[in-house]
């Protein structure tokens, strides 16, 4: 379960082998969720609104990057880290 991304206590990551809708998964204080390239939680939760709109704002920032690692879990390549937000 490679983390690509963590910024105030949110971790990102993405599996391998996925399928379906392109997504990644979020945790956030022992919340977890299954977020679309457009910030919107497809599966699970995350309670805290902050830590959702944070998730939202990166997940804006690094679509192009989000879209390469995609490729990549697709592949079975190595995922590259994700900045941070700031």
């Amino acid at each position: 379960m490679p983390i690509i991304s963590t910024f105030h206590g949110i971790i990102i990551r993405m599996f391998y082998q996925e399928h379906g809708a392109r997504h990644f998964h979020a945790e956030h204080q022992g919340d977890r969720a299954t977020v679309l390239w457009d910030g919107t939680i497809l599966a699970g939760t995350i309670r805290s609104a902050k830590a959702r709109r944070l998730i939202q704002r990166w997940t804006a920032e690094h679509r192009a990057e989000l879209q390469a690692n995609w490729e990549r879990v697709r592949t079975g390549q190595p995922l590259e880290r994700i900045e941070p937000l700031q």
